[in-house]
């Protein structure tokens, strides 16, 4: 009778503690606030890309670095500098691939491109309801002090499994730091962001257009 009588005193002061706790924000909550408040962005990133062992062949691991830059919600590239040079550039009507060793170029519709892809989430989308047109999103716990989504994809077509998104908080301010890619075929793509730059005053929408190196074979699918 006693310990449940101590036990209903203390009830208030637990109560009075949990209320005067800051609110912890979830991975939705932050991916909102990053979506909302980060017009563009530019960083270093570093990727590591794992390919599946498969008939007794080990895993393949490629590790690639660059930059990364967005306006959104219609311009971003991903610039590629070791191990090869390589430039992924959506200009807002185009989405340019080239590849320095083959001087080839790819050119696609862009709106036709995207879709469901991890650009999507990041370069394109300018809150949740736009991304959940696409992607089923879930917040998820982690201990590694990131606020983490996963996104999958609603398409039974769509070439990508999940991507999860590792938000970091700092205060007021929201930041893309990682991207945790699988696709259909079981690939996992890790790119970690560094060196972050947000919504800075010297990216303009002139340094996301692209032409065709001279000589370069252009491709149309």
């Amino acid at each position: 009778m006693k310990l449940f009588k101590h036990y209903v005193v203390g009830l208030p002061l637990v109560t009075a503690f949990l209320l005067s706790m800051p609110a912890q924000a979830d991975g939705l909550d932050s991916l909102s606030k990053f979506l909302s408040t980060t017009r563009s962005m530019r960083a270093e990133f570093s990727q590591t890309v794992t390919t599946p062992s498969k008939d007794s062949r080990p895993a393949k691991i490629k590790i690639s670095t660059g930059s990364f830059s967005f306006i959104r919600p219609t311009v971003f590239r991903f610039d590629y500098a070791k191990p090869f040079v390589q430039n992924i550039v959506a200009d807002g009507k185009h989405l340019w691939l080239f590849d320095a060793d083959l001087n080839q170029v790819t050119q696609r519709n862009q709106s036709q491109a995207l879709g469901s892809t991890p650009a999507a989430l990041i370069a394109s989308a300018t809150d949740l309801t736009t991304l959940e047109k696409e992607f089923t999103l879930k917040s998820e716990v982690t201990n590694d002090g990131l606020q983490w989504v996963s996104a999958t994809p609603k398409s039974q077509d769509a070439s990508l499994q999940q991507v999860r998104l590792g938000m970091r908080v700092q205060g007021d301010a929201v930041s893309l730091a990682q991207l945790d890619i699988l696709d259909a075929f079981g690939t996992r793509s890790l790119i970690k962001f560094e060196r972050t730059d947000i919504n800075p005053k010297y990216l303009t929408q002139a340094q996301f257009s692209f032409v065709p190196p001279k000589g370069a074979d252009l491709i149309k699918p």
